[in-house]
């Protein structure tokens, strides 16, 4: 075991491991303290790559005690080189890191949950919680039911069906509230101070946000324990950024790559884009959005929890913030799925949306080599895609009928080529 405890991020006052998440003297977050010395001394290339290709590969980095009990087989998704995206975009290499074909809800919030609910069961909470978007809804209701926990869900009122349903199957207690997840969230942090339970995202949040740092070991690791020079990811309350630039630097102190310089990009809905409107007008402050307005239904959090931090790392990695409107999204989607067949929610039409952007405006140079975080499933936000793609063609059971789709269908296609 190589965490020391906690630390506030602010004025690094220590704290010991226990569920706690703001710092009593400046009310600055929290987050978890390792001992990287000791974890030097006790990792290797070699060791990561004799283990089970699951996110506990890189157990170290991640601050459980003993036997790894949950998750065990979340993570270690595919890196898949993007050349048709690549060739769409005129850029050289893109690769996308898959989260939409995570287990078991198909995105990367089955990482966070797995950390969260293995350090709920540490600290003996019997009952497991959740303020959420959608995809943690659906990671927080699987596996709890697949360790045994009583669970409680709390989404938005108008989540997308497809989320809400892949959250019941598991029989959880889910509660729908009226309002943005602002809201939602601020309840939560309210039951939270009432219930012994262990909400995965607010008092055990410091253990949570670690588990995003596995996308980005498998990442480094699947390029060869190299570093890109650019990443572009979705951002929502900011802390899957910020744990990407966390994983980095915790792979180039112990050793396992080299220092190199990465650019990291952040993306968010035009709807909701507290981050990015931050990075684009250089303020130091982040301005809450109060009424989210987007499609992007999982990135819809108008105060960001490390929006902050979030701005302070694409600045200081030279990189930037961009976003993308409901129908940039969409187009992102499609762009997806026809160059590559990756079927991505619209948090990933996000990311998509927004690369072909910095590509375009000369933030992303065209002959360097991009990783693109695709985090969620297009199964997941159904609804945003009604009305936006061609309908088929009816016929009858008639072979006359078919040829004549069949040339309208090649004439089309010749026109466009």
């Amino acid at each position: 075991m190589f965490v020391k405890g906690l630390k506030c991020r602010e004025c690094g006052k220590e704290y010991p491991d226990s569920p706690l998440y703001v710092c009593d003297y400046c009310f600055g977050p929290l987050e978890v303290n390792y001992d990287y010395d000791m974890i030097k001394q006790n990792i290797s290339v070699e060791k990561i790559r004799s283990r089970q290709p699951n996110m506990w590969r890189y157990r170290e980095f991640l601050p459980i005690k003993g036997e790894i009990k949950i998750g065990k087989d979340v993570g270690f998704t595919p890196l898949v080189k993007a050349d048709n995206l690549a060739k769409a975009l005129g850029v050289k290499e893109i690769y996308i890191k898959n989260d939409a074909v995570n287990f078991p809800t198909l995105s990367f919030k089955d990482r966070v949950v797995s950390v969260a609910i293995a350090k709920a069961r540490e600290f003996g909470f019997k009952i497991v919680a959740c303020a959420s978007t959608g995809n943690l809804a659906n990671a927080v209701a699987a596996l709890a039911a697949s360790s045994g926990y009583e669970s409680f869900v709390f989404i938005p009122a108008n989540l997308e069906i497809g989320k809400v349903l892949g959250t019941l199957i598991y029989n959880t207690n889910l509660i729908k509230i009226e309002g943005s997840y602002d809201k939602v969230n601020r309840l939560c942090t309210e039951i939270a101070g009432k219930h012994n339970w262990g909400f995965v995202n607010i008092n055990l949040r410091p253990y949570y946000a670690e588990g995003s740092k596995s996308l980005t070991f498998e990442m480094l690791e699947q390029l060869g324990f190299k570093t890109p020079d650019n990443i572009v990811v979705p951002m929502a309350g900011g802390s899957l950024i910020t744990k990407v630039g966390k994983a980095i630097e915790e792979f180039e102190y112990v050793g396992l790559i080299e220092k190199k310089h990465t650019r990291i990009f952040g993306a968010q809905a035009t709807g909701c884009n507290p981050i990015t409107s931050t990075v684009k007008e250089k303020r130091e402050f982040i301005k809450p959005v109060k009424t989210p307005d987007t499609i992007a239904k999982s990135l819809a959090i108008g105060n960001p929890a490390d929006g902050y931090y979030a701005a302070d790392l694409m600045k200081n990695t030279g990189g930037y913030g961009e976003d993308a409107t409901d129908e940039e999204i969409i187009e992102g989607m499609k762009l997806l799925a026809r160059t590559e067949g990756i079927f991505t929610e619209t948090a990933g039409g996000v990311t998509i949306a927004v690369a072909k952007k910095l590509i375009k405006n000369g933030n992303i140079n065209k002959n360097e080599t991009t990783v693109l975080a695709i985090t969620g499933n297009g199964l997941k936000t159904l609804e945003a895609l009604h009305g936006k793609l061609k309908e088929p063609d009816v016929i009858s059971p008639n072979l006359e009928e078919f040829e004549k789709i069949l040339s309208k269908i090649r004439e089309k296609k010749n026109k466009k080529n």
